[in-house]
């Protein structure tokens, strides 16, 4: 229930909207109880009747969606270039230039959609170049890290 205070000719009204369903509004005027039927003159929204919704039942864990590195073949000829595979921030940084990684391990830390993805070598090497570093954007397809 919405409650008015309004002041015509000098005169207060406290105005009570109860109820407002089929373009007719249930209201009271100073305690005197009105049906009042509404028109839309002013091109307005018409009123329409609240929706209630159950609350869900189920709770939810969200895990972490797997994540497929795109890469692509330098133009140096056997290096690899580890590329984003989708838009985020980098958090974490796993590896340095000059390291020795294994295919499959955890290079780097993405974070996209409030959700931390891996992102792992796709090969065997050492780490040429580090494109991008924590706190950096990136987006999909950015080159993040070069493997040789």
């Amino acid at each position: 229930m919405k409650e008015y205070k309004f002041k015509i000719n000098g005169n207060a009204y406290k105005v009570a909207v109860d109820n407002v369903e089929d373009g007719v509004a249930t209201v009271s005027v100073n305690g005197t109880s009105y049906k009042v039927e509404l028109e839309n003159e002013l091109g307005g929204p018409k009123p329409v009747k609240p929706v209630q919704v159950a609350p869900a039942t189920y709770q939810a864990t969200p895990q972490a969606a797997p994540v497929k590195i795109n890469s692509a073949p330098a133009a140096g000829g056997s290096e690899t270039q580890l590329r984003s595979p989708l838009p985020g921030t980098v958090l974490e940084l796993r590896v340095n230039e000059g390291d020795t990684v294994k295919d499959g391990q955890t290079v780097m830390i993405l974070e996209a959609m409030k959700m931390e993805n891996n992102i792992d070598a796709n090969k065997s090497g050492v780490v040429k170049k580090i494109m991008k570093r924590p706190g950096d954007s990136v987006m999909e397809g950015d080159v993040l890290i070069t493997i040789e």
